[in-house]
């Protein structure tokens, strides 16, 4: 086995006037020996089209591999033209601006369709949505979609569902990010995870590996430390090892924790 990045999402670490601020990720990513980082490139919560990084060149030539977060408002699922065109739109430009980084993905959740629609539909936009960025020569990063905790027509949270939307996206090299929070409150068995998954993907690009402060099946999404939530550690670990690629931690704690549980995971990966 190759060796696994280990790494963990940070702040933007930029201010308001967009100047990097205290050395930025990669900053983070050297006080909490981490190999990889994952950022957002702007507001999670916003609509708003990501600025340049003053730090974009540090990045490029960086050895510190750089994954990039879309916003959690974007939908290209929905049947919502008011949400569906926009985030069309907002995932071009943050594949773009995760371009202009280096960054060796963008992750993005499944997303979902209204109540009274059918799920068939959302799988058909994200079929368009990458069939139409295939005419203009496909997306400058691999686009690594994850699966998500709950919500009702859900496109990446149950297996089967998950198998549908691959079906119509597969073919155009769509990425699967696994989150084991989300896989845990889907009810999904972690101890088969990563062979289910990639029995319907042929491929898991990236791990988030969090734990969960709920008990399997839940359906909420609350993450915990890695050695402090529901799922035993050493369950977490070995689906890190079984995965076999890059690992990225999204647990709460500052940067002595983030160190001790990346300093955790090599021990016990042997890396």
């Amino acid at each position: 086995m190759a060796e696994q990045l280990i790494g963990v999402h940070v702040g933007p670490g930029l201010t308001e006037e967009n100047e990097l601020l205290d050395g930025g990720p990669l900053a983070r990513a050297a006080e909490v020996d981490a190999d990889a980082v994952q950022v957002f490139l702007a507001d999670p919560q916003g609509w708003k089209a990501p600025k340049p990084r003053p730090d974009a060149e540090a990045l490029l030539g960086s050895d510190v591999a750089v994954f990039v977060h879309a916003p959690y408002v974007l939908n290209v699922a929905t049947t919502n033209n008011r949400i569906r065109i926009p985030s069309r739109k907002l995932l071009g430009a943050h594949a773009a601006a995760a371009a202009a980084v280096g960054a060796r993905g963008l992750v993005v959740h499944g997303g979902h369709v209204l109540a009274k629609d059918d799920p068939a539909a959302g799988v058909d936009n994200w079929r368009k949505t990458f069939a139409r960025q295939a005419e203009d020569g496909g997306f400058p990063v691999p686009v690594l979609i994850e699966n998500t905790a709950g919500g009702g027509n859900a496109m990446a949270r149950e297996l089967d569902a998950l198998a549908r939307l691959w079906e119509a996206v597969g073919e155009f090299g769509a990425g699967l990010v696994l989150d084991t929070c989300h896989a845990w409150a889907a009810g999904w068995d972690l101890t088969t995870v990563v062979d289910d998954v990639r029995g319907i993907t042929g491929r898991i690009d990236l791990v988030h590996l969090n734990n969960s402060r709920d008990a399997a099946g839940s359906g909420r999404d609350r993450h915990a430390p890695l050695a402090d939530g529901e799922i035993p550690t050493e369950l977490l670990v070995e689906v890190a090892r079984r995965a076999d690629c890059p690992v990225l931690l999204e647990t709460p704690g500052d940067e002595a924790g983030h160190a001790a549980e990346i300093a955790l995971l090599r021990a016990a990966l042997g890396t």
